[in-house]
């Protein structure tokens, strides 16, 4: 039992990351765009999120705003490279998935190299920490489980029903969603797909950028080339695990993490098996689940990864 529960208690900050960037390209895809270069934007949600407060004051003492503003300034970067995104793709039609593998090295290179040049190498800032709920966080077991964490868990959190609510319950979710499944028969009704589309990247984006800054300045406090690992690229594989659903993603992204954290105690508890196998667990368990997932009624938006051109009726 106490096995299972230390399991927990890591599983659930270890998601948040996960959960925002498949939130953000949750709006991408239902919007009919397939973004790639989610891995992109969280390196440089990171690394931003990352060099505002290490400016303000690294490790040291700095003003508890240096993290508030390290993560509004990931959520603009994000923001800047969805739109940069939406350019390339929704107003020039570039091929979605090279325009997003480009994003992606792009993303990941400049990060790296801004990194280099402002800080040089490995440095560590004091970071958000937990800010327990009064009362709730008292609770026994449960308490520690759900109500003893930083502020962007519980915005994490927060946004899977906030999200569910605006595109299934607000003109403008019907609005993603048309556009990602009929775009023809939106535009026929007057509805502007592109600007729509505009909009989920651009909102899809600073999700991402702030997904990179909880790494950053809520996780492991510092940043590093390597910090995103690979996580945009599963918070896409994330977004067909939970059938284009926040709650669906919510899941996706909890299994993901409590399977990263077993290997972790795997490795710790000397059991006689080689770690590379251990560190391929939860990525084989992706694979698995996506590949023997049942059909559901939540289809994949018909219109994802085509652009649309209201010129042309073909």
């Amino acid at each position: 039992m106490e096995f299972i529960y230390s399991i927990l208690i890591l599983g659930i900050p270890f998601s948040i990351s996960l959960l925002l960037a498949s939130l953000g390209e949750m709006y991408n895809q239902r919007a009919g765009i397939f973004n790639l270069g989610c891995e992109g934007i969280m390196s440089m949600g990171a690394f931003i999120g990352f060099l505002v407060p290490f400016l303000m004051g690294g490790g040291g003492a700095y003003p508890w705003y240096g993290n508030v503003l390290g993560i509004v300034a990931s959520l603009v970067i994000g923001a800047l490279l969805g739109l940069f995104f939406a350019v390339v793709v929704v107003t020039f039609k570039a091929p979605q998935g090279i325009a997003g593998i480009g994003l992606q090295m792009f993303g990941v290179g400049v990060a790296g190299t801004l990194f280099r040049h402002f800080v040089g190498g490995i440095a560590s800032i004091s970071g958000i920490h937990a800010l327990p709920i009064p009362l709730l966080s008292k609770i026994p077991l449960l308490g520690n489980l759900f109500f003893n964490h930083n502020p962007l868990v519980y915005i994490a959190l927060l946004l899977v029903p906030l999200s569910s609510f605006v595109l299934n319950r607000t003109s403008w979710g019907l609005k993603v969603r048309a556009c990602g499944t009929t775009p023809r028969a939106a535009d026929s009704v007057g509805i502007n797909v592109n600007k729509i589309r505009y909009q989920s990247l651009v909102l899809g984006g600073a999700l991402a950028g702030m997904a990179g800054a909880y790494l950053s300045l809520c996780q492991v406090k510092m940043f590093a080339d390597t910090l995103i690992s690979g996580r945009g690229f599963i918070a896409v594989a994330l977004v067909y695990f939970g059938k284009w659903t926040p709650w669906g993603i919510l899941w996706g992204s909890l299994l993901f993490s409590l399977t990263q954290v077993l290997q972790l105690k795997i490795q710790t508890m000397g059991i006689n098996v080689p770690y590379e196998f251990a560190v391929m667990l939860p990525y084989v368990l992706v694979i698995l689940v996506l590949a023997f997932s049942r059909k559901s009624k939540h289809l994949s938006p018909m219109a994802l990864g085509i652009a649309f051109d209201r010129e042309n009726r073909l």
